[in-house]
Parts: C-alpha cells; sequence; structure tokens
C-alpha cells in the first residue's frame, strides 16, 4: 500500500484537492480529511499495484494545484523583488502581461506544467507527505526560473508599448497643434502595403520625404514608415482608410490613433474596388 499525506492551512485548496480526488478514476484509492493544530491534511491511500498510475494522477493534481493557487503569487513575487522600481500602476500591467503570456502561449504553459509535474513527482515518489508552501517555496527551482524569464519578457514587452504610446501621444499632438497642409488624403491599404491619393485621387510619392523623414523614431511600422512620414508632414483635415481586404493591423491601428477625429474607414467604394481589381491581376 502507498500513502501519502498532503498538507496545507488553505481551506480553499483543500476543497480543491478533494474535489480532484474524488472524481479520480482509479481504482482501490481512498481519500480522507483530516485537521490537526497546524495543517489541514488530505491524506492518499492506494492499495492497487498499478503505482506508475497512482504516481501520475497524483502528480498531476498536485501540479494543477500548484499552478492555480500559486502561479500568481509567484510572478508577484518575482515582480516585486527583480522590478521593485516600477510604481504600483506599472507592475499590475506587467504582471496582467505575463498572465496573459501564459494564457496564451500553448508552449510555455506546457513547459511550466511539467517542470512542476516532474520535481513533484521526484518529490512524491521518495516522501510520504508533502507541505504543498514549503514544496512551493524550496523545491520549484527549475518552475521559478522559467517565472522569472516570462517576467522578463512581460517587462522588455511594457516598455517597448509604454515607449510606443509616448510616440504616438507626440504625434497626436503635432497634428492637432498644426494647420491642415491638406483637406483630404486617401490612403488604400492592402496586404501591408500603402498608397497615397491626394484630393483629385492622384498618387502622392512618399520617397520626396525619405531624406526628411523627422517623425519616425526606432520603433518601426513595417514597411509604412515614409507614408507616414508623408502624412504627418501634409497633415491631412481628413484620412480616408480605404481597406480592400479589409484587415487592419499595427500600422491601421497607429493611424487610428494619430488621427483619431480625422479619419474615416472604407472597405467598399469605387477606389477599393478598383484597386483590389488591380492587385488581383498582378
Amino acid at each position: 500500500m502507498k500513502s501519502l499525506c498532503i498538507k496545507s492551512n488553505n481551506t480553499d485548496i483543500i476543497i480543491y484537492l478533494l474535489d480532484k480526488f474524488q472524481s479520480l478514476n482509479l481504482d482501490s484509492i481512498h481519500v480522507s480529511n483530516n485537521k490537526f493544530k497546524l495543517y489541514e491534511n488530505v491524506i492518499v491511500h492506494y492499495k492497487a499495484d498499478n503505482l506508475d498510475a497512482f504516481y501520475d494522477n497524483v502528480t498531476s493534481i498536485l501540479t494543477d494545484t500548484i499552478i492555480c493557487f500559486f502561479e500568481e503569487k509567484l510572478l508577484k513575487r518575482i515582480l516585486e523583488y527583480n522590478y521593485f522600481y516600477f510604481t504600483p500602476s506599472e507592475k499590475r500591467q506587467i504582471l496582467n502581461l505575463a498572465i496573459n503570456f501564459l494564457e496564451t502561449d500553448t508552449i510555455s504553459r506546457e513547459d511550466n506544467f511539467f517542470s512542476v509535474y516532474y520535481s513533484v513527482l521526484d518529490y512524491i515518489s521518495n516522501n510520504h507527505s508533502i507541505v504543498l508552501d514549503g514544496f512551493v517555496n524550496f523545491r520549484l527551482q527549475n518552475y521559478m526560473k522559467d517565472l522569472d524569464y516570462i517576467i522578463d519578457i512581460s517587462v522588455n514587452k511594457f516598455l517597448i508599448e509604454k515607449e510606443y504610446n509616448e510616440f504616438i501621444n507626440i504625434l497626436k499632438l503635432y497634428v492637432s497643434l498644426n494647420p491642415f497642409n491638406s483637406p483630404l488624403i486617401h490612403v488604400v491599404y492592402h496586404n501591408g502595403e500603402s498608397t497615397l491619393l491626394d484630393i483629385d485621387k492622384n498618387i502622392i510619392s512618399t520617397e520626396d520625404n525619405a531624406f526628411q523623414a523627422k517623425y519616425l523614431s526606432d520603433i518601426t511600422f513595417s514597411s509604412n514608415d515614409y507614408a507616414l512620414n508623408t502624412l504627418l508632414n501634409l497633415t491631412p483635415k481628413k484620412l480616408v482608410i480605404h481597406l480592400s481586404d479589409k484587415k487592419e493591423d499595427e500600422f491601421i491601428n497607429t493611424l487610428k490613433k494619430i488621427f483619431e477625429n480625422r479619419y474615416e474607414i472604407c472597405s467598399d467604394c469605387n477606389l477599393c474596388s478598383l484597386y483590389k481589381k488591380n492587385l488581383s491581376l498582378k
């Protein structure tokens, strides 16, 4: 017979564990719950011979428990220790980026799971009891390294987004304070490439401004940097963005932020149809 005692003083964790073990599809397993002076214990007894199945099931449950109840706390701890100089608001934003990354990045999520899984498996294979808080704090070095890396990625992303937003705010201010140099400009956008047309629908050359790109920074917007620079030089009163393929990407979102009250999105006018037809013939 194999027995394991899981210790915690967190009631929510105890309820979670009992629910998981009760739904476990494994013969010859008995689960009990006892409360002692320091910890509340979930005690698991297994009387059959398939120890591999027992260890796998118990390890998976404990791994899910650790990730569910401790991961966000560990991310906060790493953030507070390594990046204490950020404001509380900035740290909340970074934490949200880290959580979102873990929720959306399947590979990182699986790596984290198995990092915890193998640590838990090694421990319960050689011990009859596990104190969850102590185990998390002292036995998960590889998992902590993974979380540390995710926090670093999230900090870098936060700083890039912060620089981007500051850059956008400067350009918005420039557009709002300068007089209009053009009544209307059309931006025909398809497959990540833009063509600028004036009010008479004549093509505006962006190459003329290639060596006067004073509004561009280290932040790049794919191949449309010079188109953006031309628009900022011309400061149109109205901007019509023609999306023949109806797809909005980073460049289009940037134009919408800079020309917030001056733009209009179009996807089904004669100009859209004309450019869509010409592009399909290429």
